[in-house]
């Protein structure tokens, strides 16, 4: 398998190079000025968004080659294959990416109780942001 470089993102300013990257069938992800890429895990079962996390290089290159999803923690600074301690190994069933290629998109087939949230809620947005008139407040669902 072709090895994944961190490209940072840049402004495309070359509207050739912005044409391939939204029409043309290159998969070429762009990695922000840490190395890192955003990714939002869904369920496969009924698409609800689980989580939101980050991805290097090597855990996009590691996702690609095994199935199953590997996030970069920026908070413990390392690569993480998600369910390795929580038992909700995510299953990739489809990898989207969006136009500027500078996001993914997983489906997953989340395993454990088929959450993903350490909290041990199914899904990382389980508070809704309630704008009521006065200050906004977090309603849990």
């Amino acid at each position: 398998m072709e090895s994944i470089q961190a490209r940072p993102s840049d402004g495309l300013s070359d509207q050739g190079a912005k044409h391939e990257l939204e029409e043309g069938a290159a998969f070429t992800p762009r990695f922000d000025a840490d190395g890192l890429i955003v990714c939002v895990a869904k369920a496969a079962s009924d698409g609800q968004v689980l989580m939101l996390a980050y991805m290097n290089a090597e855990a996009l290159r590691l996702t690609l080659e095994t199935g199953v999803a590997h996030y970069w923690s920026r908070s413990r600074n390392c690569l993480w294959r998600k369910g390795d301690t929580s038992g909700q190994v995510q299953v990739v069933t489809e990898i989207r990416t969006d136009c500027d290629q500078d996001a993914l998109l997983l489906t997953v087939e989340a395993g454990g109780d088929g959450g993903a949230c350490h909290t041990g809620r199914r899904s990382c947005f389980y508070r809704k942001v309630a704008l009521d008139g006065g200050a906004p407040t977090l309603v849990f669902e």
